[in-house]
């Protein structure tokens, strides 16, 4: 019987070639977002520290996109647990999180694992159908323009350190080399064939990654233990007027540890909890730099320099050694601590015409509300994971509390002096220019 012949390119791939692709993908993205929130307490700068948390949430949106549309076309299989042919690929990409050094880190993001996903993108969106897979089309795209982006940021801070840490970077490039290496002989992340069975190991010179005791900061800020002398005095008052204006901007800038916890608690958990968790903890990460960013953004255009701000430790520190859970719990315990206070700091920036933080503080009281849902959410779900009383989770928070206190009690009195005068210099400086903030 006579047919009709097609030789259309768009016809390349089927429904479940297609499938297998975007798979590989997504655990390729996955295991950026997990590398680089574990990273967060190791990278001391604060425009990284709080702008890498936007590109993992941008990772983990695409990996989840990337999830539904395998789901669409595997329908009704669900299973996405093991990587599966894939496995020694996303093993590579996993070794990011034992990068040697920052330089390394960052250059191994820059110029070898963005771009190979940017190229694995380019190349499935030229040759994949735009008809039949438009709706992979449509993230995908937006996928390839974000990861421009990223290699355009981790490029230029690769070549910072590059300038600032001279002693890393023979160690760095050898590493490097070894993961280029390793990923040629894979075939990149490519689109038509599974990567080569090979035998999976660490990196020469790698550095098996482990939660640090002590986060790595900022050094143009004044590092402190503590950042506003009520940490360690109830009797301080939280002040009103310009004084509520300062203390809430500095608050919001310390919550740079947010971020580091984050990280550790997003990478932590990713390998035994659902992948729901890690798009929510890769969003309360992001939030909480937006928080840290707010404030700064304050400060800053009210003349404050990067090293007459106090960047304190002692909330990271509270949780120094002990189980991740804790730094969970002591997310969680901060969120819903303080999250009563914010709409009385609302009317109250707006009744002193302040714009900027009334407005900053809004929305920070609208995340927070989500990150306390989060908290009790996925703190029980863990202690059910464990095997433990999943009712019992608020026994979590309470011992947070008590971890802060014990650090608390340990403030010296030639610390907290320092850090009234550093306090009283923010605020005579508000008061002899008469500060206002820009709206």
């Amino acid at each position: 019987m006579p047919f009709l012949k097609s030789n259309q390119p768009r016809a390349r791939w089927m429904r479940l070639g297609t499938a297998q692709i975007l798979k590989r993908f997504h655990f390729c993205e996955r295991s950026l977002v997990i590398s680089c929130s574990a990273w967060l307490p190791l990278i001391g700068g604060m425009e990284t520290k709080t702008l890498l948390p936007r590109f993992s949430w941008q990772n983990a949106q695409i990996a989840h996109e990337l999830r539904e549309r395998i789901f669409e076309l595997r329908y009704p299989n669900r299973d996405m647990n093991e990587e599966g042919a894939d496995k020694p690929l996303v093993a590579l990409f996993d070794e990011l999180r034992n990068a040697p050094t920052t330089l390394a880190f960052f250059s191994a993001l820059s110029s070898v694992l963005l771009p190979a996903m940017r190229d694995a993108y380019e190349q499935y969106l030229s040759h994949s159908d735009a008809l039949a897979d438009a709706p992979t089309h449509r993230f995908l795209a937006l996928a390839l323009e974000e990861k421009h982006e990223q290699i355009e940021a981790l490029t230029t801070w690769a070549a910072l350190e590059f300038g600032s840490h001279p002693e890393d970077r023979a160690l760095s490039v050898s590493w490097l080399n070894a993961l280029q290496a390793r990923l040629d002989l894979l075939g990149g992340v490519g689109t038509d064939h599974a990567p080569p069975d090979l035998a999976e190991g660490p990196l020469p010179g790698s550095r098996p990654y482990s939660v640090p005791n002590v986060a790595a900061r900022d050094e143009h800020y004044h590092l402190t233990r503590f950042y506003w002398p009520d940490n360690v005095d109830p009797t301080f008052a939280y002040g009103d007027g310009n004084r509520l204006q300062l203390r809430s901007a500095v608050s919001h800038l310390n919550e740079v540890w947010a971020i580091e916890t984050g990280g550790i608690v997003l990478s932590s958990f990713a390998p035994v909890l659902p992948w729901a968790w890690i798009q929510d903890a890769a969003r309360w990460t992001y939030d909480e730099s937006r928080h840290c960013r707010m404030g700064l953004d304050r400060l800053a255009a009210w003349g404050y320099k990067s090293q007459e701000l106090p960047l304190g430790s002692y909330i990271y520190d509270s949780a120094a050694g002990q189980d991740p859970i804790y730094r969970l719990g002591m997310l969680f315990f901060f969120e819903t601590k303080n999250i009563g206070f914010k709409p009385e700091r609302v009317k109250a920036f707006h009744l002193i015409g302040d714009a900027a933080s009334e407005h900053d503080m809004d929305f920070d009281w609208a995340d927070e509300t989500m990150h306390a849902g989060y908290g009790r959410k996925w703190l029980q779900k863990l202690m059910e994971v464990r095997g433990e009383d999943s009712s019992k989770f608020m026994e979590i928070r309470e011992r947070c509390a008590e971890l802060v206190q014990a650090v608390v009690r340990t403030a010296e009195p030639g610390e907290i002096a320092e850090l009234r005068m550093l306090v009283d210099a923010i605020v005579a400086k508000a008061e002899a220019n008469s500060l206002q903030p820009r709206t």
